[in-house]
């Protein structure tokens, strides 16, 4: 089969809710991939940001494969050897009492809305269902039912009404809006990312988030960050609420919590807020299972020992000056933290941001658009120097070429 043959066959078989770059990958290591006729790609999405640790990171595919031949799945029905271990790991990691494990970073999102209004009703004494969420225009938080009644994107709400109530969507980056928002008695909670990836890497003023912050605590609303996309070395921090030494009140994680292995989530949260769910109130069959347990210590570990975030800090500055050198009419701007970055694209000759990436895939570096403006580059934090110049090189040969 050449790759013409595995789109078609995806075509004829799954859902058409998505729109792929046509390149067909069939193998991964470090900050490549390879397609099915053995082309070899700088890989600048990492999977939404799910491989941070490069892909098939081999510390990971061992603890990965140590435990599959031990236990997979119990369910939380009973106690199993491996969550107790994680569950210390990772609220020691990040500094919190209590995780709730869940898979999908979705699954966290809704978990967190959960856990917010339940803390609304046994805490701050909000009537209840009349609890109300405060979340960003332009925001990107899943596509379940809930996720999209705060959503702003025309095409993650088209037809799929009605919406669940309860949310107030202010404009991001804004906190006189946000203070206005806050003078509702029934609002719980400010859900918010530190940079909305989705939205095309849009990084808010320097402050805003730390001014958010300490709005929630003087109004008792919780500070919700979701870090699905930001968190775990991402845009050179741990966190990218640590570039301003936010400390949410809940956090929501996923994604490279598994080094792009499998789903695995986690709500953190202190005891006042997550002992307020209580047993048979929440849960998910596979949120906890001993391999994502192993798989997310062993991913977390790689973070801290290969030293990532330092990394993704080093290297995201050296990726923006030299894009933003770049001269080319189509390079509106250039925008990021660590190695979460976009250029903005303004079409030229008829060519858009698509094209560029068609462009970039044939010259061996694969990147999609987002909003059809917006190029994301977002390599593994592995890179080294030496591969992002080369990288680089690519993206700038491929601008050239629109000239």
């Amino acid at each position: 089969m050449n790759t013409q043959d595995y789109i078609d066959r995806e075509e004829k078989y799954g859902a058409h809710n998505y729109h792929p770059l046509p390149v067909v990958l069939d193998r991964g290591e470090g900050p490549f991939v390879w397609d099915v006729e053995g082309k070899r790609y700088f890989d600048f999405l990492s999977a939404y940001s799910a491989v941070n640790q490069g892909h098939c990171h081999p510390r990971i595919i061992r603890a990965l494969t140590e435990q599959a031949r031990k236990l997979t799945l119990t369910s939380r029905a009973f106690y199993n050897s491996v969550l107790g271990e994680y569950e210390e790991y990772v609220t020691k990691y990040f500094g919190y009492d209590k995780v709730l494990p869940m898979n999908s970073g979705a699954e966290g999102d809704e978990t967190a809305l959960k856990l917010c209004r339940k803390w609304a009703y046994k805490v701050k004494g909000i009537k209840e269902n009349n609890a109300k969420i405060i979340a960003c225009a332009g925001n990107f938080h899943g596509r379940t039912i809930t996720v999209i009644s705060m959503s702003t994107d025309p095409d993650a709400r088209n037809q799929y009404g009605p919406f669940t109530p309860g949310f107030i969507i202010i404009p991001y980056n804004d906190i006189p809006a946000l203070e206005n928002a806050l003078k509702d008695p029934d609002v719980a909670g400010f859900l918010v990312e530190p940079i909305q990836g989705e939205a095309g890497v849009f990084v808010p003023d320097d402050g805003y988030l730390k001014k958010a912050y300490d709005l929630c605590r003087k109004n008792d609303v919780l500070f919700i960050a979701d870090e699905v996309q930001t968190g775990i070395g991402r845009t050179g921090k741990l966190l990218a609420c640590d570039h301003e030494c936010v400390r949410p009140d809940i956090l929501i994680l996923g994604k490279a919590l598994s080094g792009g292995i499998m789903p695995v989530s986690v709500v953190l949260a202190d005891d006042p807020i997550m002992l307020t769910i209580l047993p048979g109130e929440h849960g998910s069959t596979f949120g906890g299972n001993p391999l994502a347990c192993k798989v997310a210590i062993e991913s977390l570990k790689v973070i801290k020992d290969e030293k990532l975030a330092e990394n993704a800090d080093r290297l995201g500055k050296i990726f923006r000056e030299e894009i933003r050198s770049i001269k080319s009419d189509m390079i509106e701007l250039v925008r990021g933290k660590g190695l979460l970055n976009a250029v903005v694209i303004k079409p030229r000759n008829g060519k858009t941001a698509w094209d560029v990436c068609l462009a970039m895939k044939d010259n061996g570096l694969i990147a999609k658009p987002t909003h059809e403006h917006i190029i994301r580059f977002a390599p593994p934090l592995v890179i080294s120097e030496k591969q992002l110049r080369e990288a680089i090189g690519i993206i700038k040969k491929t601008f050239k070429l629109f000239e």
